[in-house]
């Protein structure tokens, strides 16, 4: 049996996606906004949440790819800008 504090829960609340993230709240919707993250489903009136598998694939769409793999121009201008 899977400890339940051992993974994040499957569908999560922003304060815990933000936890999650070691981000704050706002950086959650401002990563939304601009498409870094998926938008959250909204389960019922006032409650919305995050599919936790969709967030590590969004951001694993992110990571830089193996070696010699065609890398896209613009996340690459993205990196040398933010490093000058």
């Amino acid at each position: 049996m899977v400890d339940r504090l051992d993974r994040p829960p499957a569908f999560m609340s922003v304060a815990t996606l933000a936890r999650e993230l070691d981000v704050s709240e706002s950086t959650v919707h401002e990563m939304v906004r601009r498409g870094v993250l998926p938008p959250p489903l909204k389960l019922s009136s006032g409650c919305v949440r995050w599919n936790w598998t969709q967030v590590q694939t969004a951001l694993n769409s992110l990571a830089p790819r193996a070696a010699g793999a065609d890398v896209d121009p613009f996340l690459m201008g993205v990196k040398h800008a933010t490093q000058a």
